[in-house]
């Protein structure tokens, strides 16, 4: 190999999207390492608990994965999980229902409410944006009208006015546990279990074929039998069911249903993968990636609290990262 195609191919791997990730965390951490917050980094109990509070954010990602690498985007999947967290409460606290039924019909909630919009978005040719911001505003409506616009909590009114405290079930107690000794909690393995699954789809089955052919040219994947309609509507049927997976944690984290959870929860997941290095514009990207950007702002987030940055600022400071991402991205391309 001359030495000007071997200079070109390290340049490659150092500007390639898993590169860049791993350096985006690795900055990050670096940074934890400096500013420790009285030596609160170098705690474990900090590492666990900055992906306990990502694992959320980072399994909402995971349905975005799908979304983005079919050249989409999808606003709603915070909405949808208030929604699933409401009717999760409802069945689970005051319709004392098995979990092996409640589970089930929320995660079908929540892909119901992504098959609709992939529907419409395949079938009417209507630009995603408008389709999931329109999903959205609906799934937060419904989520307060069965709601009554009330958090759904184990406080419950008897017909005579009076009110009582039902028991906390017993599978809000199973999802907020730790297991290993306080060593790692189950909400994350459940993020470790939505990873394995996305990758699978992804990398081993057919279907992550067809979500990248789309994404990467979706008129010369229709040309070649990709069937577009169906992988866009399984695109977002997955990003539904991974907002219900979501909201069930959320729920069971909370010990309630809460109508306005999740707001700006579809940001946070974007920032994910686009930090992780999916490309916004579609057919490249994959899971691996989400992972490390789960990972990077899970322990950004978790750094500026222990030195007490204040929230504005670290909106303020996402959005910056944000920006910087996609223009990287866009260098890149």
């Amino acid at each position: 190999m001359a030495p000007s195609d071997e200079r070109t191919g390290w340049r490659a791997r150092l500007t390639s999207p898993t590169a860049t990730a791993l350096f985006a965390l690795c900055f990050v951490l670096l940074i934890g390492l400096i500013f420790s917050g009285d030596g609160a980094f170098y705690k474990w109990s900090t590492h666990r608990d900055a992906l306990r509070q990502a694992s959320v954010y980072g399994i909402l990602a995971c349905g975005m994965t799908f979304v983005i690498i079919t050249a989409g985007i999808d606003l709603s999947v915070g909405s949808v999980l208030a929604l699933v967290a409401v009717a999760f409460s409802i069945l689970s606290i005051h319709k004392d229902w098995s979990p092996w039924l409640t589970i089930p019909a929320c995660v079908a909630i929540g892909a119901a409410c992504g098959a609709t919009s992939g529907a419409v978005i395949a079938k009417l040719r209507i630009q995603p944006f408008i389709v999931t911001l329109a999903m959205m505003v609906f799934a937060r409506g419904l989520a307060k009208t069965i709601s009554g616009g009330m958090k759904v909590s184990t406080a419950m009114q008897r017909p005579d006015g009076s009110w009582t405290a039902a028991p906390v079930p017993d599978i809000f107690k199973a999802i907020d546990s730790r297991l290993l000794g306080d060593n790692i909690s189950v909400v994350s393995l459940i993020f470790i279990a939505c990873i394995i699954v996305s990758w699978i789809i992804l990398a081993r089955l057919r279907w992550g074929r067809y979500l990248y052919a789309i994404g990467g040219n979706e008129e010369a994947a229709r040309l070649s039998g990709v069937p577009v309609v169906a992988m866009k509507i399984l695109a977002y049927s997955l990003a539904g069911a991974f907002s219900a997976v979501a909201g069930l944690c959320q729920a069971a984290q909370e010990q309630q249903g809460d109508p306005e959870a999740g707001i700006g929860y579809e940001l946070t997941a974007i920032a994910i993968v686009v930090i992780g290095g999916t490309n916004l514009m579609g057919g490249r990207g994959g899971i691996g990636l989400t992972l490390l950007g789960t990972l990077t702002i899970g322990y950004l987030d978790k750094i500026l609290s222990v030195n007490a940055v204040p929230e504005a600022s670290r909106l303020m400071l996402t959005g910056v990262i944000i920006i910087v991402a996609v223009l990287l991205q866009r260098r890149k391309d």
